[in-house]
């Protein structure tokens, strides 16, 4: 896909294949605890003092393998994916670093950035003007996560350095670089 790319401003940044294999791992590691918690002896939870409740954990199992299994899923796609996590350039940003990345978003679409923070992980929150393009842009399971992204974090279009071959600093400081170079001139 071309997107008239300056290839002499271009970054280009790897998918860090090495947190990538942490991510799938630890997904692959709560699916076996999910088997295990489905697997569990309805007597031996009620037997327990506390987490005696067999429909919990059987259902706390249920979620756990759905849940990380998509995860390792996305994990292993990704760890088989080549392509550049993302690219900047004079046209827009080209995000291809996680499962719902938001693909090729023009620099006069992006308004600014701001930071969303859970338990000291941060994530690149690309403000668009039309966020509702975003969000319709998909399939079903992608359409959903984009909306609870909006929901949560103010916009549809959101990049996590955990994917990413540099830190989050990095990644808001060539970010905030690019969109002052070639933003809404």
């Amino acid at each position: 896909m071309n997107h008239d790319l300056n290839v002499e401003d271009e970054k280009r940044i790897a998918l860090s294949k090495s947190k990538l294999r942490l991510l799938f791992v630890g997904a692959v590691l709560f699916v076996a605890m999910g088997i295990w918690m489905v697997q569990l002896d309805v007597a031996d939870i009620e037997a327990h003092s506390r987490y005696n409740n067999p429909v919990m954990m059987h259902g706390i199992g249920v979620v756990a393998i759905l849940f990380f299994g998509l995860c390792a899923v996305f994990g292993a796609r990704k760890l088989l994916d080549n392509r550049p996590g993302l690219i900047l350039n004079s046209t827009g940003l080209l995000d291809n670093s996680s499962a719902v990345a938001a693909g090729f978003v023009p620099w006069s679409e992006v308004v600014g950035f701001s930071i969303f923070e859970v338990q000291n992980q941060k994530t690149l929150v690309v403000r668009v003007r039309e966020p509702g393009r975003y969000i319709a842009a998909g399939g079903m399971f992608k359409r959903i996560l984009n909306r609870m992204n909006y929901k949560l974090c103010g916009s549809p279009v959101v990049i996590s350095a955990n994917s990413l071959k540099l830190g989050f600093d990095e990644l808001l400081k060539i970010s905030q670089t690019y969109l002052h170079r070639y933003g809404d001139k």
